[in-house]
């Protein structure tokens, strides 16, 4: 079974004796495998035993396959433009062939973390809608979605902050920003085509992020049924905070170093931090789905 959540969310859900957290996997060939840079254990890949021994398993070792070969195949399947081709692969002869061939490396590379981890769930954090209608035809996999949301506001001011990426082993990075107008776009258009995914079949869940910060062991219990797990007496996790072991992920917020008891408390900076004109903005253009999650101008103030 393959799980789909967020950083946090998904490193809590990997504490579980039958899950595996391994970050955001569409990423894999570049940041992974291309750039070497580091996985959730604080080691370059190409160091990580972990990840190592999945090379092993699914293709005898990484060096195996073709990486640049593997980054254009990614490139001409996997893109948000081509979400009606996974759905309906048919209409387009050369489209199809593409998605078996790379749904079929992808079915190898589930497996052999499967194996590895002795997992029965795979956690993976990937945020990209496109990878989610993918997943839902790869072979072997049993794809459950949360649907994780936060109020818009609060997205637009975390994607306009400059955060280092410390996970790059040669010279500095940074991760992406985006305008207020870019990220309410962004957010928009990615929830509403994740409630498209009925049409795959996949079961998802939505779930609020300011409610598992709120009320954080009820919300894990619902993530834990979702996929199937015994939540069990969930001792790593508090009414404020998660103990947090190391986890072998790739790629994903700088979040996912941290390790040890970890607090768990609603951000709501932008209220302080962000300009007024850009909230005010946000909330216009993100008004109708906002209202449908239930964030409310009383809400937020």
């Amino acid at each position: 079974m393959l799980f789909r959540s967020s950083t946090i969310v998904a490193n809590v859900l990997g504490q579980h004796p039958q899950a595996v957290s391994v970050g955001e996997l569409v990423h894999l060939w570049s940041r992974g495998l291309k750039d070497n840079e580091l996985c959730g254990c604080a080691k370059p890949l190409s160091a990580c035993p972990f990840w190592v021994q999945v090379g092993v398993e699914a293709f005898g070792g990484w060096n195996e396959l073709d990486l640049d070969a593997m980054l254009r195949l990614q490139h001409r399947v996997d893109r948000n433009r081509y979400v009606p081709l996974m759905v309906a692969p048919h209409l387009a002869r050369s489209y199809r062939g593409d998605l078996a061939r790379y749904t079929n490396i992808l079915g190898k590379i589930y497996r052999a973390i499967r194996d590895v981890s002795g997992a029965e769930v795979i956690v993976d954090s990937t945020k990209h809608v496109s990878y989610a209608y993918l997943l839902a035809r790869v072979p072997g996999v049993d794809l459950r979605v949360a649907h994780l949301v936060r109020e818009s506001q609060g997205v637009a001011h975390s994607w306009a902050k400059t955060v280092a990426r410390p996970e790059v082993t040669i010279g500095h990075d940074e991760m992406p920003r985006y305008s207020p107008a870019r990220t309410s776009a962004k957010w928009l258009s990615y929830n509403s085509a994740l409630h498209g995914l009925s049409v795959t079949g996949t079961r998802r869940e939505l779930i609020r992020y300011e409610d598992v910060m709120a009320s954080p062991r009820d919300q894990f219990h619902r993530l834990f049924e979702l996929a199937g797990l015994d939540p069990g007496p969930m001792s790593h996790l508090g009414d404020d905070w998660v103990e947090l072991g190391p986890t072998h992920t790739v790629a994903g917020n700088p979040s996912r170093f941290n390790n040890g008891r970890v607090a768990l408390k609603l951000d709501r900076a932008w209220l302080r931090d962000m300009n007024r004109s850009d909230q005010r903005l946000v909330s216009v253009l993100t008004w109708p789905l906002s209202r449908a999650y239930g964030y409310t101008a009383k809400e937020r103030s």
